[in-house]
């Protein structure tokens, strides 16, 4: 069967992104659009617009035009919006790059998206020299100075920006890369449209606007930041605060300096926000939504982070190849289902199908999530075969997670497909023994792999992090605590004590990486 959305279609209006997100900015031109956490420098709606015009210009004055790839790599900070909206307003293509990149792992996106521009921070600037070199050249674009390369003030040229015709659905925005925590990272390509579409199907599951403020933790190069932060928020006339990198206690202080009413978060700080002691020395009361996405919460931790916070904790799904939302909960707290990632957006269809024989399946019956909508990218760049793989014929993105839904149209993701493990023909989900794993009171943070077993086949084998203060905590206790919880096939039947789980940036545990390391250990 098809599922489709409860809430009435919304129209997508026919503007390329850039207009879009400013379509509205003459009703709040003096406040505040971004505020540097670190510093307080505020960076104004009215200064933003004139800034994205310069940008276009002065990239058009250089030669940039219709249809090349600029380099975004940089942390969080003001200026990141004018280089993507001025890139854009030139007729180009951002290219979202992980600040994290070594020069090796930058230069192979850069290759593979044709992108020989490059705008970053003076930090970075010698690891995008060094990638630039190694393909020929290019330029670098730098917020503030270094050596060998430009200003990135220089391209703030006072001039008219370049009158140019758009094809929405099939100019591309924005080539982020998907999640990478299976094989090779893909450049997706996202039109203008897509993207568009993703924000005004996303308008109602927090109605911020001019006055409200968000912290920009999240990064603007992942498709989480800068769709439901970057574009939204700048579309709604709110304000973000930026911090270049994650750290808790100026996290919770900026939170409450700017009085922030909605907080978007990956599970590693909803978890924070749940169980670290340090939460309760800060003035949080202003929040009235915390919304989780980019990884599963559990029901526990979700309702423990509501209790403790007095505020509605919401999830939603949703993956880079749909710019990228496609489930979410709205702010009626009757429409909140614990452990849910919500409901389907507007204008957007779902198939649960068997993962054998790829039949739809029904309410309750666990299968492959298929999506349908249009804020789907057009596919991967240059990869013809994975983009077969992941779009059929009918236009139903196969999105590798596993999951069901009720009767009331919500949803629950149950893990990767490719991420089960084989107990004796069992099927058991990783992610379900992460979240009661997360329910133990010593345990600050655990991932959850396959470990090859000569007679079961495979086992879970958990990486636990205990908390500070644990002092009890035994490998031995940890299995009888899931052995009390779940089913016979489903215990944890080995444990590794870690100082931390590898993780990606939009919070996704980076299971490839311990099951690698785990294999390497078994050869030795």
């Amino acid at each position: 069967m098809i599922f489709r959305s409860r809430f009435p279609d919304v129209v997508v209006p026919e503007l390329p992104l850039h207009e879009y997100a400013f379509e509205h900015v003459d009703q709040w031109l003096d406040h505040p659009a971004f505020i540097e956490g670190p510093t307080g420098r505020v960076l104004t709606f009215r200064a933003l617009r004139d800034q994205v015009r310069m940008v276009a210009a002065g990239l058009a004055a250089r030669g940039f035009a219709k249809g090349d790839r600029l380099s975004i790599y940089s942390p969080n900070v003001p200026e990141y919006a004018p280089a993507f909206f001025g890139c854009l307003k030139a007729g180009g293509t951002a290219v979202m790059s992980n600040p994290l990149y070594t020069a090796e792992e930058l230069g192979r996106q850069l290759k593979d998206t044709g992108a020989r521009v490059v705008v970053t921070i003076p930090a970075l600037a010698p690891r995008a020299l060094t990638a630039l070199d190694a393909l020929g050249g290019g330029e670098v674009f730098v917020f503030g100075e270094a050596e060998r390369c430009t200003p990135f003030a220089q391209l703030l040229v006072d001039a008219p920006a370049p009158v140019l015709r758009f094809d929405v659905r099939n100019d591309f925005a924005a080539f982020p890369t998907s999640s990478g925590t299976t094989g090779l990272p893909k450049s997706v390509m996202l039109s203008h449209r897509a993207l568009v579409a993703n924000v005004e199907q996303c308008h109602h599951i927090d109605p911020v606007g001019p006055g409200d403020h968000t912290i920009a933790t999240l990064p603007f190069f992942h498709i989480y930041g800068m769709t439901v932060i970057m574009c939204a928020l700048l579309r709604r006339g709110a304000c973000a605060v930026t911090m270049p990198q994650f750290d808790l206690e100026h996290y919770l202080r900026l939170s409450e300096q700017y009085r922030v009413v909605v907080a978007y978060v990956v599970p590693p700080i909803a978890l924070a926000l749940a169980k670290h002691p340090m939460v309760g020395q800060f003035d949080l009361s202003s929040v009235r939504s915390i919304n989780s996405g980019a990884a599963p919460l559990g029901a526990e931790l979700e309702q423990a982070c509501a209790t403790r916070l007095r505020c509605l904790v919401k999830q939603g799904y949703g993956m880079t190849e749909a710019s990228p939302v496609t489930h979410f909960t709205p702010g009626d707290p009757t429409m909140i289902l614990h452990g849910s990632c919500g409901l389907l957006v507007p204008n957007t269809e779902c198939r649960i199908v068997h993962l054998e024989t790829k039949q739809d399946l029904g309410v309750g019956e666990h299968g492959e999530i298929l999506i349908r909508g249009p804020q789907l990218m057009h596919g991967y760049l240059n990869n013809p075969d994975s983009t077969a793989e992941a779009l059929d014929d009918d236009g139903w993105l196969h999105t590798g997670d596993v999951g069901y839904a009720t009767e009331s149209g919500h949803f629950f993701i149950v893990d990767r497909l490719k991420e089960f493990i084989k107990y004796k023909g069992f099927q058991v989900a990783p992610a379900e023994l992460e979240a009661v794993l997360l329910t133990h009171p010593e345990i600050a943070d655990a991932a959850v792999i396959p470990c090859a077993d000569e007679e079961a086949g495979e086992v879970p084998k958990a990486f636990v992090v205990p908390r500070a203060e644990a002092a009890t905590l035994t490998a031995e206790g940890v299995m009888a605590f899931i052995a009390e919880r779940v089913a016979p096939y489903k215990k944890v039947r080995r444990v590794e004590f870690v100082d931390k789980i590898p993780k990606s940036a939009s919070g996704k545990i980076l299971r490839r990486e311990l099951i690698l390391r785990e294999r390497a250990k078994s050869a030795t």
